[in-house]
């Protein structure tokens, strides 16, 4: 029995570690150097306006205007670690719970597997804030999303409205060695 316990076991680490590593595109991994420091799972929104298109000013589109999400512990969200939001500066920003905040600018971005989710991304982290998690963070990976991308089309009778989009996502934060 135990040595069955044990095999499950190894077997099902194996498998989580192969699909991690192959899911994840070239484009958004973070380097041999960079060491976890931080796994969290959003479940928030992403927050659109409904503008003239710049192209065509006869049409209409959803412009990204930030996101706003809660950060959780577990993919089961329940417990609750920091939030995810758009600082003054218009920057993507994350805050935990012990104080410490980092803001981050985008990299690099990847479809992920699902077409109807936003995009994975590798963000290096900016203006580390406070003594606590974030304090050495160095790169941010958006991964695994779900949903969240803005309707494919607008019209007239939305400008000027905002529209918020369901989206899950998993944010990990890591330091160089």
């Amino acid at each position: 029995m135990i040595r069955f316990v044990f095999s499950a076991f190894l077997i099902f680490c194996v498998v989580t570690a192969f699909s991690q590593d192959t899911a994840i595109p070239a484009a958004v991994q973070v380097s041999k150097n960079s060491k976890l420091i931080l796994h969290t799972y959003a479940l928030g929104v992403q927050v659109y306006v409904c503008q003239h298109d710049v192209k065509d000013t006869t049409h209409y589109v959803w412009v990204f205007k930030q996101p706003r999400a809660t950060l959780y512990a577990d993919s089961s969200h329940q417990t609750v670690v920091g939030k995810h939001y758009f600082n003054a500066d218009n920057n993507p920003t994350w805050e935990t719970s012990d104080g410490s905040k980092v803001s981050g600018t985008k990299l690099q971005q990847a479809n992920g597997p699902d077409s109807n989710a936003i995009p994975w991304l590798l963000l290096k982290a900016t203006t580390p804030d406070g003594t606590g998690v974030f304090k050495s963070a160095a790169f941010i990976q958006r991964l695994f999303t779900n949903r969240g991308k803005a309707p494919a089309t607008a019209d007239k009778s939305q400008l000027g409205k905002t529209l918020e989009v369901a989206y899950t996502a998993e944010y990990l934060f890591y330091i160089e060695r």
